[in-house]
């Protein structure tokens, strides 16, 4: 039986009915081929035909730590992570964040990211859903046990002493990874000053300042690519 908004989905918008093929998946990396066994609005029954092979999934599970952003620019984010390939998602809250644990939590927008990850899942193609995580602050985000490799990038004029991502480029591809990208305004000193003493490395895109919903896309596609092509 499908979810309740997905057999809607089969019947109102895809306007299929029994005896139509549709490819079915999980959210666990398992997809099928699979038939229409009966259909009503909202009671949709499928039969499992076959296997499909999904699309593969990126050697190396990238978790985005992203600063939550203003208005609907998050959701934004959260949508081409995931269709990127990120394995998770964690929001946090900085010192330049314009609201609060509580107050995400009191407005459901975890429940929102994830039902824009869900559309972004199926839009690309992808059989595993990313978990979107329950919101936390960048210092109960350090504390937290931490991937082999955490990368955090800083815009140019921060004065921090960074490194390009090309310092990556003879390195082996890590097990996990993960990139921590801050708010409008970028990360305040004591942020980038408390993540590094926990082990973070301090990394830059290069000398342009860019857009705080830009440079997850951008970084995400880096990474990706020199994990790939070794």
């Amino acid at each position: 039986m499908l979810p309740k908004g997905e057999a809607e989905h089969l019947t109102r918008v895809l306007r299929l009915s029994v005896g139509d093929t549709v490819a079915i998946f999980d959210g666990r990396g398992h997809e099928f081929l699979a038939r229409v066994a009966s259909a009503a609005r909202r009671d949709v029954r499928v039969q499992l035909l076959s296997r499909i092979e999904p699309a593969a999934e990126p050697p190396v599970p990238l978790t985005l730590a992203q600063a939550v952003l203003k208005a609907d620019k998050m959701d934004d984010v959260v949508r081409d992570a995931v269709m990127l390939g990120v394995a998770a998602i964690q929001p946090l809250i900085t010192k330049r964040s314009e609201m609060t644990v509580a107050a995400l939590m009191r407005g459901a927008r975890r429940d929102r990211w994830t039902r824009v990850a869900l559309a972004s899942v199926k839009q690309s193609r992808r059989a595993t859903l990313p978990d979107i995580r329950t919101p936390l602050t960048l210092e109960a985000y350090l504390n937290e046990p931490s991937p082999p490799l955490s990368l955090m990038f800083i815009e140019p004029g921060a004065g921090a002493s960074v490194q390009t991502l090309a310092v990556l480029r003879d390195r082996p591809a890590p097990s996990d990874a993960a990139v921590l990208v801050g708010p409008e305004g970028g990360w305040d000193e004591e942020e980038w000053t408390a993540a590094q003493a926990k082990g973070v490395e301090l990394v830059t895109l290069g000398h342009r300042t860019l857009r705080a919903d830009a440079v997850p896309i951008a970084a995400i596609s880096i990474l990706q690519f020199l994990w790939d092509h070794p």
